[in-house]
């Protein structure tokens, strides 16, 4: 028997979603399937546009690293340095580089922010740690730029060290980045001799910037205290992921994802207090519920980003998942019918919104089967996050760039 669902779906725009939700969000999660899909960007673009337009969100944040994605925020507020450096050096990951959507978001944003005041600007972030699933940044840019702030405002005296010390236990770069660490944890400095001496300074000068607040506040701005608590709070992430690069136990790569996540959920919940904030990145990375991947024959469990920062922001959090029906450009065809996909992909809109909650009460003793993909980068809808999930956003082709 068919079933009825025509009452959970919406147009797909950013006014449905936003009648989805009780009240405006602080941070509005879109989530993603899959990366690197220019129908899937454009569709980020559009949210984006409106949200700003209509709805007063000013800033929007990214699955990129956040110290390049400064970068971007220098162009796109004040028009520092050019387009073509910012594409090059102020994304990160390869399905953002060089990619037309981030390329026209970016021009947009920095043309809107022309002429106008500096607190009505838009504000580009970057959510992730200087790290991939194939190893980690050195802590030195981070931790560096922290000391070098703290050195212009506060006595010297109060420094824990000064810099040619911190120069002198980070050593070579090289090592911190060796891309065999990754998988070889005898191939990581994280946990030698010298590493455990900065990781206890850098949690000192973290300390002293957080001791000194009232004063940093008072002879700076808000806006540089902000960027110094992000290099303080990298450097102090980058070193705890390096210390459990260099872990033999069979907890290593479960703890990497977690920290991941962690620096994802830190990075979200300060820029929340900035004001509303559109924040896009992977779905497993901004759902509420628990994130799992499987590598070889372990299964990984950790909290995502969005699990993190819905436990601290409450009603404030909502999260839109991403749904696809094809991807025929990487061997994903049509859906199997009895998937939350197939159902979506058997209505005549080839793109809406979906009431997720909604969704889950209407299928509740008839649940969805969970839909295998044949491409490792590609991951479905996991119908049991149908209930803690705001809102699914279902797009039926994607149209490969």
């Amino acid at each position: 028997m068919a079933i009825d669902i025509g009452h959970t779906v919406h147009a797909a725009d950013a006014t449905a979603v936003m009648k989805l939700l009780p009240a405006r969000p602080r941070v509005l999660a879109l989530g993603e399937p899959t990366h690197g899909e220019a129908t899937l960007l454009d569709l980020r673009n559009e949210l984006f546009r409106h949200l700003v337009e209509h709805e007063g969100y000013r800033t929007i944040a990214i699955e990129s690293d956040c110290m390049k994605g400064l970068l971007v925020d220098d162009y796109v507020t004040s028009g520092t340095g050019t387009l073509d450096d910012v594409m090059a050096y102020g994304l990160s990951h390869t399905w953002f580089n060089d990619c037309a959507a981030n390329r026209e978001l970016v021009q947009w944003m920095r043309a809107f922010n022309d002429g106008r005041p500096v607190h009505d600007r838009l504000r580009f972030a970057g959510i992730d740690g200087p790290l991939e699933m194939t190893g980690a940044a050195s802590p030195r840019e981070a931790l560096t730029a922290l000391h070098h702030f703290l050195a212009a405002q506060v006595s010297r005296d109060l420094l824990p060290c000064t810099e040619e010390t911190l120069d002198r236990l980070l050593g070579a770069d090289d090592a911190w980045t060796e891309p065999a660490a990754m998988r070889d944890p005898a191939r990581s400095v994280g946990r030698s001799a010298e590493a455990k001496e900065v990781r206890l300074l850098a949690d000192d000068l973290v300390a002293l910037f957080d001791e000194q607040t009232p004063h940093l506040l008072s002879a700076t701005s808000r806006e540089a205290w902000d960027r110094a608590r992000l290099y303080g709070r990298t450097a102090t992430g980058l070193l705890r992921y390096h210390s459990w690069m260099a872990d033999t136990s069979p907890r290593r790569m479960t703890r990497l994802t977690a920290l991941r996540d962690r620096m994802m959920a830190e990075n979200l919940a300060a820029l929340s207090e900035r004001g509303p904030c559109l924040a896009h990145a992977h779905n497993s990375h901004l759902q509420r519920d628990k994130s799992s991947m499987r590598m070889g024959e372990a299964l990984l469990e950790w909290w995502s980003a969005g699990a993190l920062v819905n436990a601290q922001l409450g009603k404030d959090y909502a999260f839109l998942a991403t749904a696809l029906g094809t991807i025929r450009h990487h061997g994903v065809d049509a859906p199997a019918p009895a998937s939350v996909e197939g159902l979506l992909y058997a209505l005549p809109e080839d793109r809406c919104v979906v009431d997720a909650p909604r969704l889950a009460a209407t299928l509740a003793t008839t649940p969805p089967t969970p839909r295998d993909s044949p491409w490792f980068g590609y991951a479905p809808f996991d119908p049991t996050h149908l209930a803690t999930t705001d809102g699914l956003v279902f797009v039926k082709d994607t149209v490969e760039a």
